[in-house]
């Protein structure tokens, strides 16, 4: 199964914010810390806030922050959420009909097996389970200027 880049940015967003709990950030900084598109990325925090993962603060202080602690943040949720209803194959969809064998065909049952099983391996994990290494990771997201060189 191959996740979309809206997801794919969801968690990069979830796991820059996590790195450093308690730190509000930009998009822009996000965007920077990944080489990825602002606008793409302002899409993703619209989507993470009104699904309840992050607060945003409008204002001098303000920026993006998680609302919820790391642990409780389920990236299996978070998947199905940015991902929508799995559909490994064409009869998922609408209009399984199209396919000759459909009425008596077993690759559905496998595929929504594996999709399941997919699903639960992601339940099994929370946004601190991709953040405990946290000062590796703020090493590589949070470049700062050497003393002297600001």
């Amino acid at each position: 199964m191959r996740l979309t880049t809206f997801t794919d940015y969801s968690l990069r967003v979830l796991i820059y914010l996590a790195a450093e709990p308690g730190r509000r950030a930009t998009v822009a900084e996000i965007a920077a810390a990944f080489d990825v598109s602002e606008h793409h990325l302002t899409k993703v925090v619209h989507f993470l806030g009104r699904e309840g993962w992050l607060a945003t603060v409008r204002g001098k202080g303000g920026g993006l922050g998680l609302a919820m602690l790391p642990e409780d943040i389920v990236i299996g949720h978070v998947v199905r959420a940015t991902e929508g209803a799995a559909m490994p194959a064409e009869c998922f969809g609408d209009t399984p009909d199209n396919c000759s064998i459909a009425r008596i065909c077993r690759l559905r049952g496998v595929l929504r097996d594996a999709v399941e099983a997919f699903h639960a391996v992601l339940d099994g994990y929370t946004l601190a389970d991709l953040v405990y290494n946290r000062t590796t990771l703020t090493r590589a997201l949070f470049i700062r200027p050497a003393a002297g060189n600001a």
